[in-house]
């Protein structure tokens, strides 16, 4: 029996081969430059088998020529314009190795990746294949790593293709496609025939369904951050100096209250204190505690890993591990699960491990008796186990290097004990007041020998007897101010996706990457620390729609996270394809209806954002160059005009709100808010306060106000809508 074999990659082709054949395999060159064919017997199954592979998706999905030119078409049209699924100039070397190959086979045995990409990825193999063969029988080689145990059980007992998780795939390929094809180029070609900066530099403005849900995670932190406003509190510190193995030291005790926004409550409190000259021990509690060592590693939990410990961008993170993976040290890298099954065979995988010089002994104590199973998570994707090393890898570098030894430390943690440690907690009452102190002694270590990325830090405290009394050696009244959050980090923005259902666990890093590559979001490091900082353009977009007024905005999370809930119901078999993609379609298609056509609002917003946010800063810092009176009464020629205007040198300042036309320009009333420009402390614009313009500074003031897609002059009154103010500063 002759069985044609197909990975997803040419690297995993070869390594099956190697394993399959035991290293006695004859190459064949192929069309593709890339691909080779690998021919060996294989007595276990008594076939001749020929291994190649394809290079990811081997289809390419797009609209007919009458809908694929921008202006060829109304793009609410594409909602329900017929899709072609081609195999792509790229890929037609692939496809006449394939049909090739299966006309002289029986068996078509599918190696894509055991994940729902790779069952989608095998149907089109399976498609190409049955053009030159149709009556070929289909298997699906199931397996989690590339190691010969595995691969030689995925060849001897195959499954079936998984085809309602291959259709779950293509209806989300589908549903992108029309639903970010659609609003994409609604939203730049408005944008483009409403702004000049954006017809001059013909930017496409994208849109994607996971792509925008994602940004504005990152710009609801940043609006946040910038409406934060400092809270002053109060507490009382109360402070012992008392001996510890004949040396001094300072224990402090925490106020029960915590602490309190009332100044002149704390210091009534404070003052009573006082009057107290004792404190007594009222409880002291000894209890033995525990570090939990962590739990298996899911693929969400290595991208938030990789970014918060090792400094790399989720993306790159996944791309190392996969990398790995496919050299057959690590095991598949994309998976949800954080439990090990029973029988998982622990011992052989520590057994590779002791020949490490930084971690080898610790792996040969867990197999002299300090293994203990791991903590059982929540979560089992029924596909693949946990990630963890399938061989030990002593030459690695760089960014490789960091990304297998967290994963090794990380599977030897797991196999060892939670660390063991003492805590002593002492209660005292001050003058009516309650305060505790805390101390801690690390008994054993255990796992965190091998974990670094962990700390656990003793605090040693002082004998203290309940009952007893002392007089404290300090008992200060202090302040203290509410923090803002900080802006989202990489680890931060993984979680909210994770939380709320935007992408998979395998698809998370891409979509991040995408805002990023769009500009949408700007990296910006603090410290060591890298913060996501939205754009102008990206805060924009995002105060754009959610001022439109959805029942679920396009930026929130409500509607990508029904459509994974629909593929899972594909998968789960409880939903067809065609049912999922015309519940998707009809919800998408009512959005961009109403987003078309108050579009006007996305497009004010925009203007603030895009081009006032810099301008303000630019001329704020440029310090304000003269302009020409008589220049700036032409402004109102129109919308090219006032930017060219402006960019010249007139200092901005920017409000939103009517205010009352029987006044004049300098004492009108108007409510407006500080607008604050991305990685500045700088505000354009002025407070909720009458606008009082000291005279000595202005020399012309002009108001325009946005209406049907112009700039228009109104001076010197206000209308309502988009309203901005320019001073124009002597």
């Amino acid at each position: 029996m002759r069985v044609l074999c197909v990975a997803e990659k040419p690297s995993i082709a070869r390594s099956i081969s190697q394993i399959l054949s035991g290293g006695r395999v004859e190459t064949r060159a192929t069309q593709n430059r890339f691909i080779r064919n690998f021919d060996f017997d294989y007595p276990q199954t008594n076939s001749r088998v020929t291994v190649t592979s394809v290079s990811g998706h081997l289809l390419a999905h797009d609209f007919p020529d009458n809908y694929r030119q921008w202006h060829s078409c109304d793009p609410i049209s594409l909602f329900d314009a017929p899709i072609h699924s081609t195999v792509p100039a790229e890929n037609k070397t692939i496809e006449r190795n394939l049909m090739n190959e299966a006309r002289s086979a029986q068996t078509l045995m599918i190696w894509t990746d055991c994940d729902r990409e790779g069952e989608n990825i095998g149907w089109e193999i399976v498609t190409v294949c049955r053009k030159a063969k149709p009556n070929i029988v289909v298997q699906r080689a199931r397996f989690s790593a590339i190691i010969p145990q595995q691969i030689h059980r995925a060849a001897q007992h195959p499954v079936d293709l998984d085809l309602a998780q291959a259709a779950a795939v293509e209806a989300r390929i589908m549903l992108d496609l029309r639903i970010g094809a659609a609003f994409t180029r609604m939203q730049t070609l408005t944008l483009q025939n409403r702004l000049p900066q954006f017809r001059e530099k013909r930017e496409v403005v994208s849109y994607g369904p996971c792509q925008f849900p994602t940004l504005g995670f990152v710009v609801q932190r940043y609006n946040q951050v910038k409406a934060f406003t400092p809270e002053d509190f109060w507490y009382i510190l109360l402070s012992l100096n008392r001996g510890i193995n004949g040396e001094e030291k300072k224990v402090d005790f925490t106020w029960r209250r915590g602490h309190l926004f009332e100044v002149v409550i704390v210091t009534e409190i404070y003052e009573d204190i006082l009057e107290n000259p004792r404190a007594r021990v009222t409880k002291v509690t000894r209890k033995n505690t525990k570090k939990f060592k962590p739990l298996p590693l899911t693929t969400v939990e290595l991208q938030k890993a990789g970014s918060r410990l090792l400094k790399l961008a989720p993306k790159k993170v996944l791309d190392i591990a996969e990398k790995l993976y496919q050299q057959g040290f690590l095991s598949y890298p994309r998976t949800e699960t954080d439990q090990y099954d029973p029988q998982f065979d622990f011992m052989t995988l520590i057994g590779k491990q002791t020949v490490d010089p930084a971690w080898g002994a610790f792996a040969t104590g867990l197999q002299q008796g300090s293994f203990t199973p791991p903590r059982r998570g929540k979560n089992n994707d029924k596909a693949h186990p946990p990630i963890h090393p399938t061989a030990h890898k002593a030459n690695l570098v760089g960014d490789e290097k960091k990304v297998y030894d967290f994963i090794t430390r990380r599977f030897l943690a797991s196999c060892s004990k939670d660390a063991e440690g003492s805590e002593t907690t002492v209660e005292v009452v001050y003058g009516g007041e309650e305060f505790y102190a805390t101390g801690l002694i690390v008994l054993a270590r255990n796992y965190l020998d091998v974990y670094p990325y962990d700390k656990w830090v003793g605090k040693e405290i002082p004998e203290f007897r309940e009952g007893e009394e002392f007089e404290p050696t300090s008992c200060e009244m202090k302040e203290g101010q509410t923090t803002s959050p900080t802006l989202l980090t990489e680890a931060d923005l993984v979680t909210l996706m994770d939380k709320n259902g935007i992408g998979t666990d395998a698809t998370i890093a891409q979509h991040i990457q995408t805002i990023i590559d769009r500009e949408y979001v700007i990296e910006r490091m603090d410290g060591a620390t890298k913060h996501l900082l939205p754009s102008t353009l990206g805060i924009g977009l995002v105060d754009g729609y959610n001022q439109i007024g959805f029942d679920r905005s396009l930026s929130k999370p409500q509607l990508r996270r029904e459509t994974e809930r629909g593929m899972v119901q594909v998968c789960e078999g409880t939903k067809t394809k065609d049912e999922m993609l015309m519940q998707s379609i009809e919800q998408y298609k009512d959005m961009y209806v109403i987003a078309k056509r108050d579009f006007d609002k996305v497009i004010s917003v925009s203007l603030f954002s895009r081009i006032f946010y810099p301008l303000c800063w630019t001329l704020i810092r440029d310090r304000y160059r003269r302009v020409c009176v008589d220049t700036l009464k032409g402004m109102a020629r129109g919308t090219q005009t006032v930017i060219k205007e402006v960019e010249a040198g007139v200092a901005v300042a920017v409000a939103d709100g009517a205010g009352d036309q029987e006044t004049t320009v300098v004492t009108t009333t108007m409510r407006t808010r500080p607008l604050f420009l991305p990685g500045t402390q700088v505000a354009a614009g002025v407070a909720e306060e009458p606008l009082l313009l000291p005279q000595e500074d202005v020399g012309v003031v002009l108001f325009l106000a946005y209406r049907g897609g112009h700039l228009l002059c109104q001076m010197p009154t206000m209308v309502s809508g988009l309203l901005l103010t320019l001073h124009v500063l002597s």
